[in-house]
């Protein structure tokens, strides 16, 4: 079971091998990088790659660890007892399992994301050591084990927003995505938008990594924000002219809503803009 890319995404040979690494090692592996870089699709290429069933965890922030294992619903058990209910004499009725359970259970070695992880509670990743550790849980309400058939392939993502414990961290293997390179974000370009014209597309690359430049920017923009400005680009029917011929005096692209999310970024630019008309 090796992992070699798809056609759908563009994979670098450094996430090839942390990716296979932590198959091999059989640990979880803990991907971190900017939003919009791809981490929680990875997940999903992995599965498609493997022909492996994927099973996707969103944490937020009251997610609790004991919600990945099983949930028991004591209430609805209390007041199905008070009508009369037959179903409460088997408590596994009030049960529902959680995606470990469920990634535990499957007879085909399935890819389990835990996505975004660093939005719980600074707990949560050590409540869920021992479980990823051995790969099985006790059920207290019925007294069994539910142990993994096929210990499944856990991707777990993080934006850095809080620090993981080191104990977390040390069974885990880590990997960091970089900000693609404008060669990579060329290919990853022809993958969203086969055929596209190659000017159109340096003129954007060259926008797109001078905004990424400019000191003081609060958030960047990403991958994601790239496909979605040259997605704006080609249904205005934007040409490569156009954005090279632009007035130098206006620092802020064109559609410049695809690109900067914040009114701080976008009064950055609307005072370079300002400072480029002084000049001139």
């Amino acid at each position: 079971m090796k992992f070699t890319g798809t056609k759908d995404y563009v994979v670098t040979e450094d996430l090839k091998v942390a990716v296979n690494a932590a198959i091999v090692l059989e640990r979880p592996l803990l991907v971190k990088g900017e939003p919009g870089t791809g981490k929680t699709v990875l997940a999903e290429e992995v599965a498609k790659a493997l022909g492996a069933p994927l099973l996707t965890w969103h944490i937020k922030s009251t997610t609790k660890a004991q919600q990945g294992l099983y949930e028991y619903d004591a209430v609805s058990r209390l007041r199905d007892s008070q009508l009369g209910d037959s179903r409460v004499s088997d408590i596994r009725n009030y049960i529902k399992q959680g995606k470990l359970w469920e990634a535990f259970t499957r007879d085909v070695r399935p890819v389990l994301l835990i996505d975004e992880i660093d939005k719980a509670d600074i707990e949560f990743p050590n409540d869920l050591l021992l479980e990823l550790d051995r790969m099985e849980f006790h059920v207290y309400e019925t007294g069994e084990t539910i142990r993994a058939v096929k210990r499944p392939i856990v991707l777990i993502t993080s934006n850095n927003e809080k620090e993981l414990p080191d104990a977390f961290l040390r069974r885990c293997f880590f990997h960091y995505i970089k900000f693609p390179d404008v060669e990579t974000m060329r290919a990853i370009v022809e993958v969203h938008f086969p055929g596209i014209q190659q000017r159109l597309v340096q003129e954007a690359l060259n926008i797109f990594f001078q905004v990424r430049d400019v000191p003081g920017l609060k958030k960047k923009p990403s991958t994601s924000e790239l496909i979605d400005w040259l997605k704006l680009l080609l249904n205005e029917e934007m040409t490569p002219e156009m954005l090279r011929e632009r007035d130098p005096r206006k620092a802020i692209p064109p559609l410049h809503g695809a690109l900067l999310k914040n009114e701080q970024d976008v009064h950055l630019f609307e005072r370079l803009a300002f400072l480029n008309r002084r000049e001139n």
